[in-house]
């Protein structure tokens, strides 16, 4: 299933042409390779999605085609949600 389509049934991404848009930035990655939206997702890959500050890691467990907003959690499992720290530019002192 394609990635784009497997983040909006699953809603970990509400609409699909965002899940595209977040795929072409380079945002999300399935088992550490940078992937695009038409890319090949199946049970037990390990997506790691970045949202603006934060990264959500989850597991693919299962693939359907279309399902109910309640059934639709059991389609992966949150590994972790980690919040990223902004980065300070570091001040440089020309005066050496």
């Amino acid at each position: 299933m394609r990635l784009d389509k497997f983040l909006k049934v699953s809603r970990l991404i509400k609409r699909r042409t965002l899940a595209k848009q977040v795929a072409d930035q380079g945002r999300i990655t399935i088992n550490g390779k940078v992937a695009k939206a038409s890319s090949d997702v199946k049970p037990g890959d390990e997506l790691a999605i970045r949202f603006g500050q934060k990264i959500v890691t989850a597991t693919v467990n299962e693939l359907k085609d279309s399902t109910k907003k309640d059934d639709a959690a059991t389609m992966y499992t949150i590994l972790s949600e980690e919040r990223l720290e902004k980065v300070e530019p570091e001040f440089v002192d020309d005066e050496d």
